[in-house]
């Protein structure tokens, strides 16, 4: 198969579940390109997301490569930019911004936001500015195999969403990804695209999505 039928074939399959005209108007921002931020960015790539952001002061270190999906020759480079060019060899097209650091409330950010940090205090941090721009936010939040998944838009969850903006010390100990694995975190990356999606087609997302993979229990409110 030549160039051209790959580009022109590319989104067939996904047509009937993803609307192609409002994806094209959406700009998306991952903060914190870890396990889930990571396997999100890739995600959103690969169904078309034409403007992908993405912020996180960190760099790849050697368990990254087991945890999060980096590859070797991304030791001890930013993660914005190990993703990024791992974004360009999904789409040439799509247009990536990086910011190395850390998020700060003057950072734009898009309609789109998915937050992908590992601790309830920087959640807080950026919670509070971004919730006044994002029509769509949605948190991903694992520890081993246990995900959660917190999802509000402009007309549905938002106070919701800030009642599980606890203190520090009430939060389970060890930070969000501090047992983690690759299959776990492509799992909470795709309960968020699932929720993007159902937003993108004007279905009504679930708040809260619990997932215990060992139990085998899952929790929709």
């Amino acid at each position: 198969m030549n160039k051209l039928n790959v580009t022109t074939d590319r989104f067939q399959r996904q047509s009937d579940l993803i609307p192609a005209k409002r994806l094209s108007q959406v700009n998306a921002t991952v903060i914190g390109v870890g396990a889930i931020g990571r396997q999100v960015a890739l995600q959103l790539a690969a169904i078309g997301t034409p403007q992908i952001k993405l912020i996180d002061f960190d760099t790849v270190e050697s368990t990254n490569i087991t945890t999060q999906g980096y590859r070797c020759q991304d030791l001890g480079q930013s993660k914005v930019d190990a993703t990024a060019r791992a974004i360009q060899e999904l789409g040439e097209s799509i247009q990536v911004r990086v910011t190395s650091d850390r998020f700060r409330p003057s950072v734009p950010v898009g309609q789109a936001v998915f937050c992908c940090v590992d601790s309830i205090s920087a959640r807080f941090a950026i919670w509070r500015p971004v919730s006044r721009k994002c029509e769509f936010w949605t948190d991903g939040r694992m520890l081993g195999e246990t995900i959660r998944i917190l999802t509000a838009t402009q007309h549905h969850g938002m106070k919701q969403y800030e009642e599980t903006l606890f203190p520090q010390n009430e939060a389970q100990t060890g930070s969000c990804t501090s047992r983690s694995t690759i299959y776990a975190a492509s799992i909470a990356a795709g309960l968020m695209l699932h929720q993007f999606t159902r937003w993108l087609r004007d279905i009504p997302v679930d708040f809260d999505t619990t997932s215990n993979l060992l139990a085998g229990e899952t929790y929709v409110k």
